[in-house]
């Protein structure tokens, strides 16, 4: 069957180093996999299949970079699943505005499963194996519902098997529990602690807080996964250097992470190097494409970011086209040695542009 080919090529991924694998060794293995993905999700599917057949001729390839995608925005509109209902074991939504369209993205156990096993082994290959104390710099509140989860719960909950004797630094208000945090920090602070949250509640709900207060945390050995969000951030003039350096002088955390990654492709996240680059991986890749004819980008060249993931099973999220503009650095060459592509995020895409691609795959099923 076609899924037990699927099932064995990801053992094959998470049973390697994430950052190993150099550009041909990887092209050739992801060009296989992402062929058997659709024609999984193809047969599956009837919406991916009627997209497949009317936009991309039936969706064979024989290129890396002919292989077929959809935009992400589509998520937002179709229930999009390769699993039959009664199989479905979790729903997960993005993160939206009040009001606004949220992704539904179904998820068997299967799935769920390669998800979770694949975010540990990403995150172990660059923070440990040792579960620390942990800081989640958020509200409890948010995971309270279990059976649909928001990208922001299920950020908190695949990011927390990586600690003990967790903390939530926000209560529901989202207002900072300064005297448990201290307790917290000066009762650990013999070894490292790990803290994990989204970029701009970090910013607005801890860093800020922190700052008028005057206080310092006195963190010695610590690091912050953080992710999402830079948008808010980046229109208060709120850059990746600035962030460090204001965590850094109101906690003493030296390691600040940030990481790449959607509800869309759950576990496939891209983590940023000491040199400040983003890192696609053994399980997932990054692919450049110009916004006027969508046509690939070669290296150094900005435009919207498709993503590769190879563990979408239950749904056909395999090949997205974002509404991310990024570029690529360069391949198997980055300073910090890890080999593979890596990377920039740029921004948002104009909404203009969203519509464009989105309009091209629409009605076409």
């Amino acid at each position: 069957m076609v899924t037990d080919v699927l099932a064995a090529n990801i053992d094959v991924a998470l049973g390697s180093a994430m950052f190993t694998w150099q550009t041909e060794r990887k092209r050739a293995f992801l060009q296989k996999h992402m062929q058997l993905l659709g024609q999984h999700h193809r047969e599956h599917c009837p919406y991916y299949r009627g997209l497949l057949d009317s936009v991309w001729g039936g969706g064979s390839f024989e290129r890396l970079e002919d292989a077929p995608f959809i935009p992400v925005r589509l998520f937002k509109e179709y229930s999009l699943k390769s699993v039959p209902d009664a199989e479905v074991f979790k729903v997960m939504t993005s993160s939206g505005t009040s009001g606004a369209q949220v992704s539904k993205i179904y998820l068997d156990r299967t799935t769920a499963g390669l998800q979770t096993k694949a975010l540990s082994k990403i995150v172990q290959s660059v923070i440990g194996a040792a579960r620390l104390p942990m800081i989640i710099v958020d509200s409890e509140d948010v995971i309270k519902d279990r059976a649909m989860f928001s990208a922001r719960g299920a950020g908190i909950l695949g990011f927390s098997m990586f600690g003990r004797k967790t903390l939530y630094a926000l209560d529901g208000s989202m207002q900072l529990k300064r005297e448990e945090l201290q307790r917290f920090v000066t009762e650990h602070r013999d070894g490292p602690i790990l803290l994990f949250g989204f970029t701009s509640i970090v910013w607005d709900h801890f860093y800020r807080p922190l700052k008028e207060s005057g206080a310092s945390l006195g963190i010695r050995d610590g690091v912050l996964i953080h992710g999402g969000g830079w948008k808010k951030l980046q229109d208060r003039a709120v850059g990746p250097d600035v962030f460090r350096e204001g965590l850094r002088s109101v906690c003493g955390v030296e390691r600040v992470l940030n990481y790449y990654g959607m509800v869309e492709q759950t576990g496939s996240i891209s983590f940023e190097c000491e040199e400040g680059f983003l890192h696609a991986n053994a399980l997932n890749e990054i692919l450049i494409r110009r916004a006027g004819d969508l046509a690939p980008a070669p290296v150094g060249e900005p435009g919207i970011i498709q993503t590769l993931s190879i563990l979408p099973l239950s749904y056909p999220g395999h090949s997205l086209l974002t509404e991310d503009e990024g570029v690529i650095v360069g391949e198997d060459n980055c300073r910090c040695g890890r080999m593979g592509k890596y990377f920039q995020v740029l921004g948002r895409i104009k909404q203009a542009e969203i519509r464009g691609c989105s309009d091209t795959f629409g009605g076409r099923a």
